[in-house]
């Protein structure tokens, strides 16, 4: 009987400690969650309040995909030339997403497929997604529809 007691609170304690575990990850999976999902906030503001237009990118275009993914790396070249032609105005990102740490960024962003381009405003809204290879006309299009100039 004394033995079946200890067996009783040693499988409790294994319980609460594990439960106890669970509750610690998701409470800081859902800060981390929280903290990556935060708008980028770009702006810089002059001493009369104005915003001060070359402080931050206009756009930002987020492209999730793979260096070794064929249509990802014909990417490569055409971010490179989109990024010289708007300058500052534009802030590019890649993730690699077939690489660990940034399968997180697979997950906010919801990606079906690689390569895919998501356009952020200045205040981290999303506002054109893409999917596939997209060629540099079309992304020029794209900016310039939202205000761009080329230099």
């Amino acid at each position: 009987m004394n033995l079946n007691i200890k067996t009783c609170y040693a499988k409790k304690t294994v319980y609460a400690c594990t439960m106890l575990t669970a509750a610690l990850l998701f409470l800081f999976s859902a800060i981390a969650c929280a903290e990556s999902l935060q708008p980028l906030n770009r702006e810089s503001r002059n001493k009369h309040g104005e915003l001060s237009p070359g402080s931050y990118p206009l756009v930002t275009f987020i492209e999730l995909g793979s260096v070794k993914c064929i249509p990802c790396r014909k990417m490569q070249p055409v971010m490179e030339a989109v990024q010289a032609r708007y300058g500052e105005q534009l802030k590019i990102i890649f993730y690699d997403v077939w690489k660990a740490e940034n399968h997180p960024y697979a997950k906010q962003y919801a990606i079906r497929m690689i390569p895919t381009q998501v356009f952020l405003d200045r205040n981290g809204k999303e506002f054109f997604r893409h999917a596939g290879f997209f060629p540099e006309v079309s992304i020029n299009q794209l900016l310039e529809k939202q205000g761009l100039k080329p230099l």
